[in-house]
């Protein structure tokens, strides 16, 4: 499934061996140094000289950093002034130069501003080409391509200038200095929009090296690490004590890389009791997955999925040991999470919760009547479903609870009515892990893949040819979501970022950077 098999590659090693010395607190001294690198940061962003420019171009440094959490509110005070300022059309970004203009789109639509494309329009010329003197200006390409992944469905100069902008900074690479070209290397393969920063930081703390937000974002990475150390050990805890990886054995038993979807959601380190939480339900879908896929037989598993529907823990005698003890589970950590969540914003999502999970099995039990059928799904059949049992669903809608975004029925229905931006991320996540065409080695289980259904809908398509199929359709999906996270809109912050942050750990680009740099 594509929330189980994206991460399975991964090693992190920077969290695998935790030591007493690493788990300790930071020394009263280095505490206090951070403190006041912190209220060092807060002065710069107050009174950062060179206009609304220097300021955009400290927003995007403090993103990349990761640092940004520490200054929310003053980041909000200064989009939303330049942003009033520039819709009342007392500043304009359409006489400024391609890097300025292209920061300011990206930096405002990241956080929901609405910029139109034609800002752009201005670079090209009345052929429709974009102007030749462009062509060698590096940093104001580089601008342009970040810019272009924030487009939105119909806007044709974006999908011109992203095109433009790559062959261009692919065909200067070989004259450009090692630095330079690491640069560019970099924002071509990794760009913002589309990858995690939690995979990114090191790469932008040698960039920025020797800059106070350098020394800030060095700081509270290893604070940063050493919590995520933390976490990893109660997390391990918690799986050992549950016991369900020594009742399934040949269930995947992988904590460390499941850790890896909260911990690359949910970023701010003072989320740490939500990323915990988190984490249960999404062991759950891999073990869930596993059952389906080598533990269970057909009437066994439609057996399984009718214990989900009725969620009635005195009704699951007919089950085998090995599905009744899983969906024990279940029924315990939905509660517990539930309840967790009810003390603390008052209001008790469980049956948003069960309708995640009833939802996720249905669609489990549709493969796996497929394959004990042996129908084949056309491809459009098999995505309509593989969105849902990519495992999307059960995972968004519990961090919508955690995060507290419902404190009563109504603010709760805005999870059910408005599913534009899980429906978008589980595309997402579903067609980039059918590219890989993964399925585990130590598992005798049958996934299908979208790849493999296309190519038969279609006779005489290459694997190329399909693969270029599954990057087109991935590319227009991420213009939905682009569109889904412009205000207005009825989500909390947090949630679209831990949203976003789930679409990046999508493609291969993600994983094998976090594995060659951590």
């Amino acid at each position: 499934m594509a929330i189980n098999n994206s991460v399975t590659q991964l090693n992190i090693p920077q969290i695998v061996v935790p030591t007493k010395r690493d788990s300790l607190p930071l020394k009263i001294e280095q505490s206090i140094k951070y403190s006041e690198q912190l209220e060092e940061v807060r002065n710069l962003l107050k009174h950062v000289e060179g206009g609304r420019l220097k300021l955009l171009d400290m927003v995007d440094v403090l993103q990349k950093l990761g640092i940004n959490h520490n200054f929310e509110q003053e980041i909000d005070s200064i989009l939303k002034m330049h942003y009033t300022t520039i819709s009342n059309g007392h500043a304009s970004i359409h006489d400024q130069s391609l890097y300025e203009v292209s920061i300011n789109f990206r930096i405002f639509r990241q956080h929901g501003y609405y910029i139109p494309a034609d800002v752009f329009a201005r670079f090209k010329q009345k052929n429709g080409m974009f102007f030749e003197e462009i062509a060698k200006d590096v940093k104001g390409l580089m601008a342009l391509y970040e810019a272009s992944q924030l487009s939105i469905e119909g806007e044709c100069i974006l999908e011109e200038a992203a095109d433009f902008s790559y062959h261009a900074l692919k065909e200067m690479m070989p004259f450009l200095d090692e630095d330079e070209a690491m640069m560019v290397k970099n924002t071509l393969e990794h760009p913002y929009q589309r990858t995690s920063s939690t995979f990114m930081v090191n790469k932008f703390i040698k960039h920025y090296s020797g800059t106070t937000m350098c020394e800030l974002a060095e700081m509270e990475l290893a604070k940063l690490q050493a919590l995520h150390r933390t976490e990893v050990n109660q997390i391990s805890r918690w799986w050992k004590e549950l016991g369900l990886a020594e009742e399934l054995k040949l269930a995947r038993s992988q904590p460390l890389n499941w850790y890896l979807w909260p911990m690359a959601s949910l970023e701010d380190p003072s989320l740490s009791a939500e990323r915990f939480e988190l984490i249960k339900p999404i062991a759950l879908i891999f073990i869930i997955d596993d059952i389906f896929d080598v533990y269970g037989t057909l009437d066994e598993l439609v057996l399984f999925t009718e214990a989900v529907i009725r969620w009635d823990v005195n009704s699951l005698e007919r089950l085998p040991y090995h599905l009744r003890i899983c969906i024990e589970a279940l029924y315990n950590i939905t509660r517990e999470i539930s309840d967790k969540i009810y003390k603390k914003y008052g209001f008790n999502p469980i049956e948003y919760l069960k309708r995640t999970w009833i939802n996720l099995f249905e669609a489990f039990l549709v493969e796996a009547k497929w394959f004990a059928s042996g129908h084949l799904p056309n491809a459009d059949e098999y995505l309509r479903n593989g969105i849902v049992s990519s495992g999307a669903e059960v995972v968004t809608v519990h961090m919508f609870f955690l995060l507290g975004c419902a404190t009563n029925e109504d603010s709760a229905t805005i999870i059910k009515d408005n599913p534009g931006i899980t429906f978008c991320l589980a595309k997402i996540l579903r067609l980039w892990d059918d590219l890989g065409s993964a399925k585990d080695e130590n598992q005798d289980g049958h996934d299908g893949s979208y790849v493999t259904y296309y190519m038969r809908d279609n006779e005489g398509c290459s694997l190329e040819n399909a693969h270029r199929h599954v990057m087109s359709i991935i590319s227009n999906t991420w213009k939905q979501l682009n569109k889904e996270c412009l205000s207005p809109n009825k989500f909390s912050a947090p949630f679209i970022k831990a949203c976003l942050n789930l679409a990046r750990m999508g493609g291969n680009n993600i994983h094998h950077n976090f594995a060659r740099n951590t």
